[in-house]
């Protein structure tokens, strides 16, 4: 019997026509640059990693034949859509309005993203998790996605439960006091163990297990 090799993908190539504009855009989003590094004046790579990412990207001189800009779909995923658009437009980065899917349909033209051929104005009706989107490009062209994950499909994480910032954790917390709240009410009666009940709740829509009731 074989056993699974794992196999991390850690680095995503972007092609860009102007190294320096192209580093400065991508320090004023806040991501960490880890690497600048020339040899000679033929060869220059740099990379960056946004915040919480198990992933970076690379882009620089020589470093890939793709045409400059033709990077599309770029994901980057958050758990509160709205505030990763709102700390975008304080760093002066154009972003589209937040937009979900008109149709349902499985596919896209203006935009690589997976749900819908037709964007339609404001978050997913019923804020369903991998459905409110919004996007941006850097100088180049080369486009980004935000996708809204509050909580994850079935069997998707096989990692221990982690939170990238206090904001994720906030929302974490608020929306496992919610469906407490639900909880007491279906029970009748307080539940002292709510602490235990919280972090059940969390680890498992982080990790797409079955919600406690």
């Amino acid at each position: 019997m074989s056993s699974t090799i794992n196999m991390k993908l850690e680095v995503v190539v972007i092609p860009v026509a102007d190294v320096d504009r192209a580093k400065t855009f991508y320090a004023g989003l806040g991501w960490r640059l880890d690497a600048d590094f020339a040899s000679g004046d033929d060869y220059r790579v740099i990379q960056f990693t946004p915040p919480g990412s198990g992933c970076s990207i690379i882009f620089g001189k020589n470093v890939t034949a793709a045409a400059p800009g033709s990077a599309r779909g770029l994901y980057l995923i958050v758990s509160d859509i709205e505030t990763a658009r709102d700390d975008l437009l304080m760093r002066g980065v154009k972003v589209s309005e937040v937009f979900h899917a008109a149709d349902g349909v499985f596919a896209g033209t203006d935009e690589p993203y997976l749900f819908g051929g037709h964007r339609e104005n404001g978050p997913d009706s019923e804020r369903r998790s991998y459905r409110s989107f919004a996007s941006f490009s850097d100088p180049d062209g080369n486009g980004w996605l935000f996708q809204e994950i509050t909580a994850r499909l079935p069997g998707r994480l096989d990692t221990d439960t982690t939170f990238t910032s206090s904001t994720e954790l906030a929302a974490a917390l608020r929306r496992a006091e919610a469906a407490h709240g639900e909880h007491e009410k279906r029970t009748g009666q307080p539940d002292a163990n709510w602490p235990d009940w919280y972090a059940e709740y969390m680890v498992r829509e982080q990790s797409g297990q079955q919600l406690p009731s």
